[in-house]
């Protein structure tokens, strides 16, 4: 796991697998990774989204129409 500072988050746009929502270019965020993986593997998570993922229920499958409540 590695923490990215805003200035150094530049250039791209990711989606948080916590919340499925996007991480604009320049927000601080976290970067996590098994521990023996690739590349590929890494996900970029909101920090506060990183801090609840221990607390979230099992995730359920939306379509990107359905309502989020």
């Amino acid at each position: 796991m590695r923490h990215v500072a805003g200035a150094s988050a530049q250039g791209k746009t990711y989606r948080c697998p916590g919340c499925e929502q996007l991480i604009p270019d320049g927000v601080p965020h976290v970067v996590a990774w098994p521990d023996h993986a690739g590349v590929d593997d890494r996900r970029h998570w909101h920090k506060a989204c990183w801090n609840a993922r221990d607390r979230r229920t099992t995730r359920v499958q939306r379509s990107r129409n359905a309502p989020r409540f």
